[in-house]
């Protein structure tokens, strides 16, 4: 029987203009030293004749966790297990005391963050890309990043710099995650009942259901279970999803009536092939309304009372016969 609500994937190929390469946004580059820089490895050596006390003894393939305190400020670095939670992966070790310029000489103040960002590129990107083979997802939930140390530990001469791996939700708050970077899925997904806000930007940011929003999630769906040889083409996955992810709002509404009648549309997102490749295999179903030029601003979860810009959704026509009925008739 032919659906009486729209059809998921035309919806869908009629939104992704609004919502392409939006998931998550987050992106790297493989940068190499500029012309008349030196490779890390090839820095000459400012020798110290006492080396402080690095403020870790954390190196390749180390996980660490720390606290915040009220200030915001990271203290009391733990190694850890990487199966147990943690903040950051340790893809290399680095001492800016070898650092051919007294830039970071015994007396010299802390890099601040334009600073340290360019020393994330200059010292960090590579290598940190070398010991994932390559593998890691240009719009994953992962992304390359530097550690100093602490300001007082850097005041007593602690130079070292760590590289390494973190993930951080959509206003840059670090978040614990668990195994290490090549093994897990790389994939940025909303978990089910999460609700999700499009900028401006094109952007998306986790928002607490009441307020404005525009995907409301219903399933994540492991795509390495259905393709499991292969990488899937978009054609592949959208036809694989169209049908679960319908599937996954009917039952995250209760039935296929209460689908009907709150005229949302199953809505699902896809995997490039880079961000395959990269390491990253699930994708979410969301509930969505569709506009004109994009997405209708909701308010209000689906699976009570909720608002389509501002408005209830619009009283729909009775079927008949209802699927559910015509399902048992003879």
């Amino acid at each position: 029987m032919t659906r009486s609500f729209r059809s998921a994937q035309g919806v869908r190929a009629m939104l992704l203009g609004a919502l392409a390469s939006t998931v998550f946004v987050g992106a790297y580059s493989v940068l190499t030293p500029h012309p008349g820089e030196a490779e890390p490895g090839a820095r000459p050596v400012n020798h110290r004749a006492d080396p402080a006390a690095s403020f870790t003894t954390a190196d390749e393939g180390s996980c660490l966790n720390w606290t915040v305190n009220e200030d915001g400020v990271a203290m009391d670095f733990q190694q850890t297990s990487c199966a147990e939670p943690h903040r950051f992966e340790v893809s290399a070790r680095e001492d800016l005391a070898t650092y051919p310029s007294s830039e970071f000489g015994e007396n010299a103040p802390r890099p601040d963050i334009t600073r340290q960002a360019q020393l994330r590129e200059e010292l960090c990107r590579n290598v940190t890309l070398h010991y994932l083979d390559g593998k890691l997802d240009p719009s994953g939930r992962f992304s390359v990043a530097s550690i100093l140390p602490p300001a007082d530990s850097w005041q007593k001469g602690d130079r070292t710099l760590l590289c390494g791996l973190q993930a951080a939700d959509s206003s840059g708050t670090l978040l614990e995650t668990k195994g290490k970077v090549d093994q897990v899925d790389q994939a940025r997904v909303a978990q089910p009942g999460e609700c999700l806000f499009v900028d401006s930007s094109n952007s998306l940011h986790k928002v607490e259901c009441g307020a404005d929003h525009h995907l409301e999630t219903t399933q994540i769906v492991d795509l390495s279970a259905q393709f499991n040889d292969h990488a899937p083409t978009v054609e592949q996955q959208d036809e694989y999803l169209k049908d679960t992810c319908t599937q996954a709002a009917i039952g995250y509404l209760g039935e296929e009536e209460k689908l009907y009648q709150s005229t949302l549309q199953p809505f699902w997102s896809t995997i490039s092939p880079d961000s395959w490749e990269g390491g990253s295999r699930s994708v979410n179903c969301s509930l969505v309304s569709a506009g004109e030029h994009g997405f209708n601003t909701l308010a209000g979860s689906a699976t009570g009372e909720f608002t389509i810009n501002g408005q209830p959704p619009a009283p729909q026509p009775k079927r008949n016969p209802l699927r559910s009925e015509a399902g048992q008739r003879p």
